[in-house]
């Protein structure tokens, strides 16, 4: 009974990382558009892209050695 929950567990953790992975990369994309628009971008916001961006690929490492794929719909 115990083993059982692993399954439903790891599907529930798999789908907040996807949640989590969408969140940031919409982050991080909105933020290298206003760095990129931006005449003289502060030191601070440019930190805040980075860490973005840096957040984001860890994510997406995590999601790949896990083995989880976006399923498109449709």
């Amino acid at each position: 009974m115990l083993f059982r929950k692993k399954g439903w567990l790891r599907k529930e953790f798999d789908q907040k990382l996807l949640a989590q992975l969408n969140e940031l990369k919409a982050r991080w994309n909105n933020q290298k558009s206003l760095v990129e628009k931006s005449f003289d971008p502060s030191e601070e916001f440019m930190c805040e892209a980075k860490m973005a961006e840096a957040k984001y690929f860890f994510l997406f490492k995590e999601a790949k050695a896990r083995h989880i794929s976006m399923k498109i719909k449709g």
